[in-house]
C-alpha cells in the first residue's frame, strides 16, 4: 500500500472481498433470527417450486415441481437475497465519499471503483433470481394469444434459445476468468484491486441462471404433459 500513501484511508483489498462474502450472510442470519423471535419463520417464496413465469398465475399454480427443481429454486432465491444486501454497501460507500469530498476536501480513490464493481457483480449474480421471479424482458405479442397449454409449450420451444445463450455465456466467462486469474489481473485505477473475482462472479452468475433455466424447463415439460392428460379426460 506504499504507493497509496497520502491518499488518506484506502480500503484494503482483502477487507473489501472478505466483507462482501460475509456481510450478506450476517444480514440473512439476523433476519432469520428476528423472524424466529416473532414466532414464525418467513414463508418460502410464493413462486418457489412452481413453474415460475410471470405470465399466468392460473397456469403455474398447478404444478409444484420436484425435489430437484425445489433445490434449484431455493438456490436461485437465496443467491438473489445474498447479493441484494450488497446494495447497502454501495449506499454506505457513496455516503462516505460525499462526506470526505465535500466536508473534508479529501476525495477517495477507491469508492467509485468499489461501488461499480460491486453493482456489476450484483447484476451478474441476480440473473437466476430474476428468472425465478419472471422478471426478464420478453415479447408477449404472440404469447398472450395462445391458450394455456400453448403458452407452456411456447416456453418449452423458446428454451432452446435460452440455453444457447447461457451456455455461450458460461463458456466465455470461464475463458475470461481463467485468463484473468492466470495473469493476476487488476484494475487499471490507482486502487488496483484484483479483477479476476469479478470475472469469477460472471462465471458463477451464468451457471446459476443456467440451473434456473433447467428448473423452469423441467417444470414446463411436466406441466405441459399434465395439462394434456387433463384435457384428454
Amino acid at each position: 500500500m506504499s504507493d497509496l500513501e497520502g491518499f488518506g484511508f484506502v480500503l484494503p483489498h482483502w477487507l473489501y472481498w472478505g466483507w462482501l462474502a460475509v456481510m450478506p450472510l450476517i444480514m440473512m442470519a439476523l433476519n432469520w433470527r428476528a423472524e424466529k423471535r416473532k414466532g414464525h419463520l418467513a414463508e418460502s417464496h410464493p413462486i418457489m417450486g412452481e413453474v415460475q413465469a410471470d405470465e399466468d398465475p392460473v397456469i403455474h399454480t398447478r404444478f409444484k415441481g420436484n425435489a430437484l427443481t425445489r433445490l434449484i429454486d431455493w438456490t436461485s432465491e437465496k443467491s438473489g437475497v445474498f447479493v441484494s444486501f450488497w446494495t447497502i454497501n454501495a449506499v454506505c460507500f457513496y455516503f462516505y465519499e460525499v462526506i470526505m469530498r465535500y466536508f473534508f476536501n479529501m476525495p477517495t480513490i477507491w469508492v467509485h471503483e468499489a461501488s461499480f464493481l460491486l453493482l456489476g457483480m450484483q447484476y451478474l449474480l441476480a440473473g437466476a433470481y430474476t428468472l425465478l421471479e419472471g422478471g426478464h424482458v420478453r415479447v408477449d405479442v404472440m404469447y398472450n394469444l395462445l391458450p394455456e397449454r400453448g403458452r407452456v409449450g411456447m416456453d418449452i420451444f423458446t428454451s432452446m434459445f435460452f440455453f444457447i445463450f447461457t451456455l455461450a455465456l458460461a463458456g466465455t466467462s470461464w475463458t475470461f476468468f481463467k485468463d484473468s486469474f492466470g495473469m493476476g489481473e487488476t484494475t487499471v485505477e490507482t486502487w488496483g484491486i484484483q479483477y479476476w473475482p469479478v470475472k469469477g462472479m460472471m462465471l458463477l452468475g451464468s451457471l446459476l441462471i443456467l440451473l434456473a433455466g433447467v428448473s423452469k424447463l423441467i417444470k414446463d415439460i411436466a406441466l405441459y404433459v399434465r395439462m394434456g392428460r387433463e384435457g384428454a379426460q
